[in-house]
Formats: structure tokens, sequence, C-alpha cells
């Protein structure tokens, strides 16, 4: 049996990646057979104009359509005499009978009825074999949908659940350094095993919380709290086995603080959080918090989508052909990582997220820019930044919720200006990276005449690329009535990943990997295409881990944000400023003090609950006010000491590339140029983007 085999398979892919693939592909069936029963139903109604009504079997009348008027009208004549002879006492006044009002009513209601029966017949005459078939077709579609939408918060948890116990069991947690001594892996997993704990007690508590009052609660919440108990259960057995299972090849000896911070962030936000609810007698306050996902389930499902969407994409050959088409040129690798950071601008603003993206395409970008020849500093602080200049951008999820949450600015506004904020970064990353570069290093661009050719013949084998990803949103737009947009792009986007999969499953020839080199880089030689079961494994595998880690981290941001909520910091912060500029600058601070320590939707929904207005109160306009606390956040994405978007690219590039890049450069900027670099950009961008509409609007 091959590698590939079922024999061959690990405990990761049976547990945790097989069924990690059937909840994401559930929630793909489910979102897209919600666009199927749409048009089936609009199909049904322009087939049959009256489908609505032969959806479900037709009911018989009760009322008689042959009703004797006059007959009627005697019974009800005789009715009211008797109950007047009844009436011995004269209770009730002896009016006269309108006999003709009372015949106009009931041959009304006889010719009501027959047109009731008229309509039964014609809808029973209609319900031929093909009607059935059509409304039986339908009803399923329809049936899957409901079940889907029912179930979703049951995926998410179960998805968080089975994707956190594999990230600890393979110790893919997101953390400051990565466990290498016997003393980082003891402290960082008891440390593990007792947040988990927390989370275990604490989910518990909720749920007796949740009976409060009641006798009963609803069914569906009950196995949510179920799931959670059962499932933090899991995780401290599972940090408890890694507690007695020290790695053999791990390091002897090792320090405190390095051990400190090989604890994971969440581990870390889980203690913080868990003590203070604890100390205030609220035990149940991080499975509270934590539970708030619940109310965007769909939200979390469609990053987990994105996850996937990232990793098959770094299982096709794609980015490295488009990188190939920027080689004829021999632009300097410091042009190519602003080409980079650009051009991965518009995936990132279907993402929604910075981190997402750095999760997803990372590692592409990062293995592309040193292929070309950059160094690891430049490339790595370009993977860091490849996410950050797209939240901005249309159709960026994050400025939706924004929008939602205000009344005051509308998505048209601020997607003008944060194309303009775009433009302005893109243009100080240029600047910069330009400025820094290598100044003894010869560039020798090649010519244009010689190079355009080069690279419009590079570009042919892009081509089917590009003619499956118009085939699937023509589909879906034609077929589906569903345009590509913020939305439907977490269910289309995999299905164009699985497109590129089997395409190159059928094209991409299975010979010896030392033969093959990518076109115009004789350097790199392209790894053996193993198929398309072997691609999708390994994607799925990688995207189990990922999301386990990312959303686990989500969550527990959740509860920080909850923490700073309910301890009363934000009321330590003035109600109002007397200056604007001094507003502003207290409000940068916060904004990117939050966006170190929160994920970018749970801290737009704290600053829109806290801070806003504070802001709006100071004379500041939501607007202005919105655009910067969204570069405020990509700031703090890439501010030490957690600088987030720099641990999940040290996640996907691997700790031997960071580690190398620690000892290049000769000067202070070549070292830490990972870090500069991008602080320099968004730091400078944040400071124009807040202050320079104060000072134009104060003049």
């Amino acid at each position: 049996m091959s590698s590939g085999g079922f024999a061959n398979r690990t405990w990761q892919e049976w547990l945790s990646s097989l069924p990690a693939f059937f909840l994401l592909l559930g929630v793909i069936a489910y979102t897209t057979s919600a666009d199927i029963h749409a048009q089936l139903l609009k199909l049904g109604q322009s087939t049959w104009d009256s489908y609505f009504d032969l959806r479900n079997d037709p009911q018989a009348p009760t009322c008689d359509p042959s009703i004797n008027i006059d007959a009627e009208l005697a019974r009800l004549v005789a009715t009211h005499k008797a109950e007047a002879v009844e009436d011995e006492f004269g209770l009730f006044d002896d009016e006269p009978l309108d006999t003709e009002s009372m015949r106009e009513s009931l041959e009304n209601s006889k010719s009501l009825c027959q047109e009731k029966f008229e309509s039964f017949e014609s809808i029973q005459g209609q319900m031929t074999t093909g009607v059935i078939i059509y409304r039986t077709v339908e009803r399923f579609v329809a049936d899957v949908v409901a079940f889907g939408l029912s179930a979703q918060k049951f995926i998410l948890a179960f998805l968080v659940l089975i994707c956190a116990a594999t990230a600890t069991l393979s110790r893919h947690q997101i953390a400051m350094r990565p466990m290498e001594s016997a003393l980082d892996h003891r402290w960082s997993s008891l440390l593990q095993f007792i947040a988990n704990s927390m989370l275990f007690y604490s989910s518990i508590e909720f749920w007796a919380l949740s009976y409060v009052g009641k006798e009963s609660i609803d069914a569906a919440r009950e196995g949510i709290h179920a799931s959670w108990v059962i499932g933090f259960g899991l995780l401290a057995i599972c940090s408890l086995y890694q507690l007695v299972n020290i790695p053999k090849d791990a390091k002897k000896g090792g320090s405190f603080g390095h051990a400190m911070l090989s604890v994971p962030l969440y581990t870390q936000m889980c203690l913080i959080s868990g003590t203070y609810f604890m100390l205030q007698g609220h035990t149940a306050g991080i499975g509270v918090y934590l539970d708030k996902m619940m109310d965007f389930s769909d939200m979390f499902l469609n990053l987990g989508l994105y996850v996937w969407t990232g990793m098959m994409l770094k299982e096709t050959r794609l980015a490295s052909l488009v990188f190939n088409t920027f080689r004829p040129f021999r632009m300097p690798t410091e042009l190519l990582a602003f080409v980079a950071v650009v051009v991965a601008a518009v995936p990132t603003a279907y993402t929604g997220a910075s981190g997402i993206f750095v999760i997803a395409v990372g590692a592409v970008i990062y293995q592309e820019l040193r292929r070309a020849g950059a160094r690891r500093q430049l490339a790595l602080a370009t993977t860091a930044m490849s996410g950050s200049m797209g939240v901005v951008l249309r159709p960026c999820l994050l400025v939706v919720i924004i929008a939602y949450l205000n009344r005051d600015v509308t998505t048209d506004e601020l997607f003008y200006w944060g194309n303009r904020v775009f433009f302005l970064t893109a243009f100080l990353f240029l600047a910069f990276v330009w400025l820094t570069r290598d100044k003894e290093v010869k560039n020798n661009p090649a010519p244009l005449s010689q190079a355009i050719p080069e690279a419009l013949k590079l570009m042919l084998p892009i081509l089917p690329y590009v003619v499956i990803v118009a085939g699937v949103v023509i589909f879906y737009h034609v077929v589906l009535d569903t345009a590509l947009n913020e939305f439907s792009a977490p269910r289309i986007l995999p299905v164009m990943m699985l497109g590129f999969l089997v395409y190159e499953h059928f094209t991409r020839k299975r010979v010896s990997s030392a033969s093959v080199a990518m076109a115009g880089d004789s350097d790199h030689v392209e790894p053996e295409y193993q198929g398309i079961e072997r691609a999708t494994r390994t994607s799925i595998n990688e995207t189990t881990a990922h999301i386990g880690a990312l959303l686990l981290l989500m969550g527990l941001s959740v509860s920080i944000g909850g923490v700073m909520e309910r301890s009363g910091v934000m009321e330590l912060f003035p109600t109002v400023f007397d200056s604007q500029f001094a507003a502003m600058t207290a409000l940068v601070v916060l904004l990117v003090f939050v966006g170190m320590v929160m994920d970018p939707y749970g801290a737009v929904i704290l600053v829109n609950a806290t801070v806003a207005v504070i802001a709006f109160d100071s004379g500041i306009e939501p607007l202005h006010f919105w655009m910067v606390c969204l570069v405020a956040f990509e700031l703090g994405y890439l501010s030490p000491p957690v600088a987030l978007n720099h641990l999940l690219t040290r996640q996907v590039v691997g700790e031997d590339e960071v580690d190398q890049a620690r000892n290049e450069g000769t000067t202070f900027w070549r070292r830490h140029e990972k870090i500069l670099l991008p602080l320099l950009t968004m730091g400078t961008a944040l400071l124009l983007v807040a202050y320079v509409p104060l000072w134009y609007m104060s003049n």
C-alpha cells in the first residue's frame, strides 16, 4: 500500500482531521443548499404558477358548496325565534331580523366555499408525478438548510474542541516562544492543564447557572453546554497527558523566563480572566463569555473555511506561477516585497482579518520571497504585513460589522476612505523598504522589451486557474444567483481551491522531484506531486491544527474583553476631552493596546460599546474614529510584546527560519527588520490618519 493509504494514516487524521473535514464540508453543503433552495423555489414558481400551494398536500375544505340557501335561512330564523322564546325575562332586545342581509351573507359564504373547492380540485389536478418528484427534492434541500442552521452552533463547538485538542497534543498552540527545553514543556503543559481545568469548571458552573429560575432549558442549549463541558474535560486530559509525557528530544535545562514565554497565549488569557472572575465570585464568567462565540457561529465557521482555503492554496502551484511572472523583470527584492503586500490586500479583504490571511497564505508568500532572493528578515516582515493593508478594502467583513453596529457611518463611506488609507500605507511601505534597501547590492533590471514577452509567456500556465475561477464565479452567479462577496466567499473559495486540486491532479507530471524545476528558477526544485488525495489530506491536517490554535485564542480574547468591561478599566478613561488632539492621543494608545490583546471582531464590539462614545463626545467624527481604529488594530497585531501576526508568521514559516533570521545582518535595523519595518510603516500611517484630519479641520 502506498504512503497515502489508509494503513499509514496517523491518529490525528482519523480522530481530528477527518471529522474536521466533514464538518467543514457540511458547512459548505448547507450554506450552498440555501442558494440552491432559493433557485428551486424560483424555478418551481416559474414552472407552475401555484407552486407554493403545490409544495404541500392540499386539504379538502370543510364547508358545503351545495348548501340550500332557503333551507339554511329558514333554519337560522327558526333558531332565532326559539332563542327569543327562551328569553322569558326579556334580557335581550327583540330586534327584527334582517333576512335580506342574512341571505346575502349565506350566498357569499356559498360562493367562497365553491371557490375553495375549485382551487382544491385545481391543485389536485396539477399534482402530477413531476410535481411530486420536484417538490420532494425541493423540500429535501429545505430540510438540509434547516438542519444546517439548527446544527450550526454544534458544528462550531465540535470544530473548536476537536481542533483545540489536536493543537494541544501536537504542541501547535500559539505562544510567544516555542517549547524547546524540558522545563518549557513542563511549565507550559502544567499551566495549560490549570487553564483547561478552569474552562471545564467554568462550563459546569455556566450550565448550572442556566437552570436558575427555570425548570428546564432548551434541548439545543443543553447540548451546547454538554459539548463545552465534555470538550474542555478532554482538553484538560490532553494537557495532563502532555505534562507526564515530556518529549525525549527536549533539551535539558532551560530558563524560567523562556518557559513562561512558551505558555500559549490562550492559556495566559484564561488564567488572567479565570482568576479575575473567581475572585469576583463569578465562576461561570469564562464560560459565559466563551459561549458568546455561539452568537457569531457563522462568522467563526467562515474563518475556519478561510483557513482551509489557504491551506489548499498552499498545495497548488498557483502562487509560484504568479511570482514567476515577475521574475523576468529581475526587480529588486524590496520592490517584489511591495508587490506581495499589495497583491495580498485583495484576498485579505475577503477574509476580513490579517491574522487569518497570514495563517492561510503566509507560508506561500515567505517561500516565494525567499526563492526570489529576499533576505529572511525582509521576507518575515512582508509575511507579517501581508494581510495588514487589505482590512480597509471592500468587501472586508470587519468594516461591514462596524457599519452594522453604528448608524453614524456607512459601508460606502468607510470603503471610500479605506481605499485612500490603503494607498497611503502601500506608499509608506514602499518608501521605507526602498530607503532601507541594501545599497551595496547592484540591481540589474531587465529591459522591458525583453521582460514583458517572457512574463506574458509565463502567464500562460495561469490561464487554466483563471478559467476555473471564472467558471465557479459564473456558475454561482448564473445558476445559483449568488455573487462573490464577503458573505458568499467562505463557501465559494474552497470550491475554487478544490477545482485547482482536481485540475493539477490530471495535469501535473508525477516524476522525480530532482527533475522538476520552476520556470525561470533553476535553483528551486518543485516537490513531487502526490495526487489530489494526498494534497487534500495534507491541507486538512494543517487546517485542523491552525483552526484549533486560532479559534481558541479568539474565544479567550473575548473573555479578556469581558474582564476589561466588568473591571471598570474603561471607566478610568475620561468620558470626554476638552481637546480633540488630547482625545485622539489617548484613544490611539488605547486602541493599539486593544489590538495587541484581542481578535479584531471582539475588539470592534468592545470598542463600540465603551470607547466610541468617548471619541464622539470629544468632537471626533465617527468616520474618522473608525478609520483610526482599523489602522490602530493592525499596528497592535504587529507590536511587541505580543505581535500576533509575527507569532502566526513564525507558526506557518517554521522556527528554524526565524532562528536563522536572528543571526542575519550586521546592523540593528537588519537584525530586527521584521519588527521595525512593519512598526515604522503602520505607525507612520496611524499618525497621519489620526492627526492630519484634525489639523486640517482645525485650520
